[in-house]
């Protein structure tokens, strides 16, 4: 039995995992939004709501405990200013986990791991496709507007157009 022992170990040494951590939870505060696997997820939510707690004291223990995890001081700075007073009135649950599917290479369980009421959105990326039918749609309705000029409006169009051509060609002349 697993009596008072906690956390998963990811078939990592010690160092390691704990490197993991401390990058991801950067990553996380940076980002306010990262994708991982579900297992590492759940165990960088720990320390991440530990982090946001450390934020809401403010103080400097806090913040040299927040900067043993931390591993940059824009990022530490953005926690005690931004992150920790976002949090303020809220009593925990500050980081949320949703499920995306299994990755293609080795069919992992991912996840999102995101700061609750973030600022981040996701990454909108036309696939080729996708674009190429835009860029047809929007020469489609061009046309249509072209085509929905009446002749006279052409007509009167192009002969405003030549008649400032003209009077424009008469300047020219006069001034020689």
């Amino acid at each position: 039995m697993r009596h008072n022992v906690k956390g998963r170990k990811l078939n990592r040494t010690a160092a390691h995992r704990k490197m993991m951590y401390r990058n991801m939870i950067t990553s996380l505060f940076k980002h306010e939004r990262i994708t991982t696997t579900v297992p590492k997820a759940k165990e960088v939510r720990i320390v991440a709501e530990k982090m946001i707690t450390f934020a809401k004291k403010g103080d400097l223990h806090s913040r040299r405990q927040a900067a043993r995890k931390v591993m940059e001081p824009g990022i530490l700075q953005k926690l005690f200013e931004e992150i920790g007073p976002r949090y303020a009135e809220r009593s925990g649950g500050y980081t949320r986990i949703m499920r995306l599917g299994p990755r293609k290479g080795d069919n992992a369980e991912l996840a999102i791991l995101e700061l609750v009421d973030n600022t981040a959105r996701p990454k909108s990326l036309d696939s080729k496709k996708r674009s190429k039918a835009r860029r047809i749609l929007k020469a489609e309705e061009k046309a249509e507007a072209v085509a929905a000029l009446t002749e006279e409006e052409v007509t009167e169009e192009v002969t405003d157009a030549v008649t400032e051509e003209v009077a424009d060609t008469d300047e020219d002349k006069k001034e020689d």
